[in-house]
């Protein structure tokens, strides 16, 4: 067995009370609310008190939490995420229907954000307090103070509605055209995305500038090894272990923020999904919907973990 298998046999054992944890949480969470299920299963029906019993008894909400708590983790790994109690559809059909929307928005969002921020903090490392460095800095401090939703805004009002560009909202599969999805996941994954890449831009440019002050690299380039070969197989391998760290929890913020973007752009992804959900009073779809987007930062977590094994190998015979 590798080392790096080790490592990662022991990250994944060590998921599992972290996703117990959460699952407690969010159950939690839900039992303690003010939205009573049984009333908004019956929301809208006058249902009498024997009907509201009958549903508790029948459903488990009368037996003892730790009883409760059991039945629910053992639902969910059923893949039972409950019943909406708006459509009496599995929440886990609504959930699978909506994922797929997200995790494109997520992770177009975040190439974006990735490929902006190695090209923006290469480029300001490289010219070192010199214009091009000045500009990207300036560039990237009003990108982090400025926050997503009201990019969307500006982007809707000047690239849609002003000049045509774009649609201001909807969405199109890109089975049927691709173009199509393209120009409609545009605006929202750009506005998901600047705020990420210019805090990561900031990172990666302090990153590389203590790389480029190392020793190794002043030898390097004495030895007559063009510095874009040195910086590209050397400085930059080693400058991506912090901003690996950053990006990880940057995931987070993308997932969190979908939920305002999709309402903005009416993209009919998790984000809507859970706002609907808010507003209609279905605690199983809320759930369902927090389950599964803390499940996927988890998850997204754990690559990072790999990608960091990978880009760094000291890691892989350091002492665990």
């Amino acid at each position: 067995m590798t080392a790096v298998l080790r490592i990662l046999l022991r990250r994944v054992a060590l998921l599992v009370p972290l996703l117990l944890g959460i699952v407690l949480f969010v159950f939690l969470v839900m039992r303690f609310s003010d939205v009573d299920p049984a009333s908004a299963f019956f929301q809208g029906a006058n249902p009498t008190p024997r009907q509201l019993h009958d549903f508790r008894a029948e459903h488990g909400l009368l037996d003892p939490l730790p009883v409760r708590y059991a039945a629910f983790v053992a639902d969910l790994l059923h893949g039972d995420l409950g019943t909406s109690a708006l459509t009496r559809a599995p929440v886990i059909d609504q959930v699978t229907t909506a994922l797929p929307l997200t995790l494109q928005l997520t992770f177009l969002g975040l190439g974006i954000a990735v490929v902006l921020a190695l090209l923006g903090g290469v480029t300001a490392a490289i010219h070192r307090d010199r214009l091009p460095d000045q500009i990207i800095r300036v560039v990237s401090l009003t990108g982090v103070a400025a926050p997503g939703f009201w990019l969307a805004l500006l982007m809707i009002q000047y690239l849609a509605v002003d000049l045509g560009w774009f649609p201001t909202g909807g969405y199109i599969n890109p089975a049927d055209s691709f173009t199509g999805w393209l120009r409609t996941m545009a605006l929202p994954a750009c506005a998901l995305s600047l705020p990420v890449a210019a805090q990561l831009t900031r990172i990666v440019r302090t990153a590389v500038v203590e790389e480029l002050d190392k020793d190794y690299v002043r030898t390097a380039v004495g030895s007559g090894l063009p510095p874009r070969v040195v910086v590209g197989r050397n400085v930059l391998r080693n400058a991506l272990i912090n901003p690996l760290t950053v990006l990880g929890l940057r995931v987070g913020y993308l997932l969190g923020g979908a939920v305002v973007i999709e309402t903005i752009f009416s993209l009919p992804g998790m984000g809507k999904l859970m706002i609907d959900a808010v507003k209609n009073g279905d605690p199983a779809v809320v759930q369902g919907v927090v389950l599964t987007t803390a499940a996927g930062f988890v998850v997204v977590n754990l690559v990072i973990d790999v990608l960091y094994l990978l880009v760094n190998p000291r890691l892989r015979d350091a002492p665990r």
